[in-house]
């Protein structure tokens, strides 16, 4: 499951995990993620950045959480039953985002995609590969590699 996901504006349909955070839809390529979980109690890490709030054992192996709220210049919220982890792989990195919610798994089509709003503040416009629309809705799609650039810096 490691490598570059295939090119958004490729021929063939691009399989991604929608997400919810806040009332935003948001997409990860389906090729980095490894599971999605109902949200536990997780490790907190004395010292660790705030975007970084803990760690969790999955199936033997110790996974960083990753806020992905704070990640995005978002406000933290109380978790709920919707609340998930949704475990990716990126390179040589296993992590475990916190989202709101996991909507579904869809497979959008090449024209779908297009490029992110001049407009967007930067700090978050550093974070989205692409902009979709699926469902009579507009979809950001993430980039996992500056995620993890992201939490590199932190």
């Amino acid at each position: 499951m490691t490598g570059a996901p295939s090119d958004v504006t490729g021929q063939s349909d691009q399989t991604v995990l929608l997400i919810r955070l806040a009332d935003e839809i948001y997409a990860l390529p389906s090729v980095y993620v490894r599971e999605v979980g109902r949200y536990r109690a997780f490790t907190p890490v004395p010292g660790a950045p705030p975007l970084l709030p803990g760690i969790i054992s999955q199936r033997g192996v110790i996974l960083p959480v990753v806020d992905l709220r704070l990640v995005l210049g978002m406000p933290t919220v109380e978790t709920t039953r919707s609340t998930r982890l949704v475990t990716v792989v990126y390179e040589d990195i296993d992590m475990a985002l916190l989202v709101d919610a996991v909507i579904d798994l869809a497979a959008l089509p090449p024209a779908a995609f297009g490029q992110p709003p001049a407009g967007l503040d930067p700090a978050r416009a550093r974070f989205l590969r692409a902009v979709a629309f699926y469902d009579d809705q507009t979809v950001a799609m993430l980039d996992v590699g500056e995620i993890v650039a992201a939490l590199r810096e932190a």
